[in-house]
């Protein structure tokens, strides 16, 4: 995604007293909740499908009250988002990021159990010089106000990146991040090591399939390869069998030894749509229920927790997204990324019983679609207060949340 408003195509660590620590010893799944749509739940009954789902984490793209207030109470932790339209000013004045804080964080306290600041949206590559030179200006003073307000203990602060940073992602040993970026991501990466917040990627294979299907394989990118189209990096001699792995180790190669021993890579948006057009290849909801649906269950397997380059480095992982969007600009599939329907229903099946059976005991539940299409698997309903699925009115016009699972 580019922006906010997003379109996919294209102090020491020892010192840090986290109670969760960005580095736990959990494989954390997310899913993203979009509320950029006219038809979707408001905030208050979409809490009931997060904890009924089991989500531990939210990551919400703005800093709307309502979804904050409607989300207090819940032991829910909470990742909220400076606008990139915001940055050149927190960048040049501390004070104003401490009355960011004050206002978007602090207020909300404990309440709403908030434990990370993004700061912008993969800005480094939007080629505006004016947020590329303020995004780490803002990191430092961000995370200073926290030192102000003596909240940096528990709040963390991050930014995400489009993986166009990487100059060379294949093989994934070979990975290095673009030339003119060098300055910056020395920038970032030192502040990451300092504070022990997470490195954060966009990362979507179904791209990289889309652009080259007659030459990239589909099911290595699905999580389901055969013995011979596992993939040896020539240079490592490490095997990979999915796609996503390779990107996420490709930038553990770009940081070198010394920061990818110190900071932890997570995927912070990667998903898969359920339809497009008729030229974007691949979109189908069969390739997103396995896509989706492997992924789950690759990161939830105990067995395994890391890449091949980082095997005992546990991956967190942001699945895009809940909700499908029917206002959301661009190609057919930019609006089909959702887990869900609006109105709750399962926009196909995943074959993991703690989604597909959420709303199985509501009376509510109906399995028709708002869209005219068919729900593969049992019905999931966004059930609060009275029971019916609220829409439209009161919900979020901007912004979205991401919603993690301790597997």
């Amino acid at each position: 995604m580019e922006s906010i408003t997003r379109n996919r195509s294209t102090t020491t660590t020892t010192s840090r007293r986290f109670t969760h620590s960005p580095c736990s010893s959990l494989l954390l799944l997310s899913l993203i909740l979009l509320l950029s749509a006219n038809n979707l739940p408001t905030p208050d009954k979409v809490v009931p499908l997060v904890k009924s789902i089991g989500a531990t984490k939210v990551k919400l793209y703005d800093t709307d009250p309502k979804v904050l207030k409607a989300f207090a109470k819940t032991g829910i932790e909470f990742t909220v988002t400076i606008g990139n339209d915001e940055l050149p000013q927190i960048a040049k004045d501390p004070k104003q990021a401490i009355d960011w804080v004050k206002k978007n964080v602090q207020c909300y306290l404990p309440d709403t159990n908030i434990t990370c600041i993004l700061i912008g949206n993969e800005v480094l590559t939007l080629n505006d010089s004016s947020l590329t030179s303020s995004l780490f200006p803002a990191m430092q003073n961000m995370h200073s106000a926290l030192q102000t307000l003596d909240l940096d203990s528990n709040v963390w602060v991050t930014t995400a990146h489009n993986l166009a940073i990487l100059d060379t992602s294949y093989p994934p040993s070979a990975g290095a991040f673009r030339q003119d970026l060098g300055t910056y991501m020395s920038q970032i990466l030192n502040f990451h090591a300092k504070t022990g917040s997470p490195f954060l990627i966009n990362a979507y294979p179904y791209f990289a399939y889309k652009a080259n299907p007659d030459e990239v394989n589909l099911d290595y990118v699905l999580f389901q390869p055969t013995t011979d189209q596992i993939m040896v990096d020539p240079e490592s001699s490490l095997r990979y069998d999915n796609m996503l792995y390779a990107q996420v180790d490709a930038v553990y190669a770009a940081m070198g030894p010394s920061y990818s021993k110190k900071v932890l890579v997570q995927v912070s948006e990667t998903g898969w749509p359920s339809k497009g057009d008729e030229d974007e290849v691949g979109a189908t909801p069969d390739n997103a229920k396995k896509y989706n649906g492997n992924l789950i269950k690759l990161v939830s397997d105990g067995q395994k927790k890391g890449t091949p380059m980082k095997p005992d480095t546990d991956l967190n992982v942001f699945v895009f997204a809940l909700f499908n969007e029917n206002m959301k600009p661009g190609p057919t599939s930019e609006r089909n990324y959702g887990l869900f329907k609006p109105d709750g229903t399962a926009a196909y099946s995943l074959g993991i019983p703690s989604i597909q059976a959420v709303g199985n005991s509501s009376s509510t539940s109906s399995g028709s679609s708002t869209d005219g299409s068919d729900t593969d698997g049992p019905t999931a309903a966004v059930t609060g207060g009275g029971g019916g699925v609220g829409v439209g009115g009161d919900s979020s016009a901007n912004g979205y949340l991401s919603i993690s699972f301790s597997m």
